[in-house]
């Protein structure tokens, strides 16, 4: 029986149109009366998914900017690692070769140079938004990771050029195919869930993880369970070609999954 179970947020818990379902709401609060912790593991900011876990009224621990921040239920930091002034320096005034759009993290919140309204539909549920800035100016010694949002075949281009440049002093990560992130290296969902799991005395093999892109890839590979949506990146899947797919978000397949194994864990499970 797992004891800790990990989610990511978008492609996996939330549906297309980024709202959390009823039947998963429901089944979050199945396995917390399971006395089964909850951690919801994505690269949303901890200041949006603070209000999202309250106004859904859910226990849960916080693993947020892809691994960069580790928060309680009750809002005490566990875990904090941020890109390197250097490395932010770099990014922030480097020349690169692209159309994408440059997205800056802090624990003050999210800020970018343009505007782009389309992105603030994913975050309808919390009303979580940019702010608009100079990133030029913006201080180096406390940015949590910077974002590049653009043309999956263009952000293709732009990593090779910022692992020229950034080398192992950073990693870059695909959390979804158009978003490109650069992380303090070593940063990733998997050793954030490995440091949560040590400070609650959890293995990772009581563990299961669920998620959808290349950002999870650690996670889902060091669990004791990990499951791979079926709206996942194809990377993801053929990086992982061991794990179960499970359905698609849109149909709320993590609920339809943890429903079988709460009620018929002695059963096959079928996605359909």
């Amino acid at each position: 029986m797992a004891r800790l179970a990990a989610f990511d947020m978008d492609g996996t818990l939330l549906m297309p149109d980024h709202r959390l379902g009823d039947a998963t709401l429901a089944t979050l609060k199945r396995l917390r009366e399971r006395d089964i912790t909850l951690a919801f593991a994505t690269g949303r900011h901890a200041l949006e998914m603070r209000q999202l876990v309250a106004n859904l009224g859910l226990e849960a621990f916080l693993i947020t900017g892809n691994g960069t921040r580790i928060h309680t239920f009750e809002g005490e930091l566990l875990h904090a690692q941020d890109l390197t002034p250097q490395v932010a320096e770099r990014v922030l005034h480097g020349e690169w070769n692209t159309t994408a759009s440059m997205h800056v993290f802090n624990d003050r919140g999210w800020f970018t140079d343009k505007a782009l309204p389309w992105l603030l539909v994913a975050h309808g549920m919390s009303g979580f938004e940019y702010q608009m800035a100079d990133l030029k100016r913006l201080p180096t010694d406390e940015v949590t990771k910077i974002c590049f949002v653009g043309d999956h075949a263009d952000l293709e281009q732009l990593r090779l050029q910022l692992s020229d440049a950034l080398g192992d002093s950073a990693h870059l990560c695909f959390s979804a195919f158009e978003c490109l992130e650069v992380l303090p290296p070593g940063c990733n969902k998997g050793a954030a869930l490995a440091v949560l799991s040590e400070h609650l005395g959890v293995s990772l093999a009581e563990c299961m993880a669920f998620g959808d892109a290349m950002n999870d890839r650690e996670m889902l590979s060091q669990v004791g369970h990990g499951l791979i949506m079926g709206n996942a990146m194809p990377q993801l899947i053929s990086a992982l070609p061991h794990l179960p797919v499970i359905g698609h978000c849109q149909s709320q397949a993590v609920s339809h999954y943890l429903s079988h194994w709460l009620d018929h864990s002695d059963l096959p499970y079928s996605p359909e």
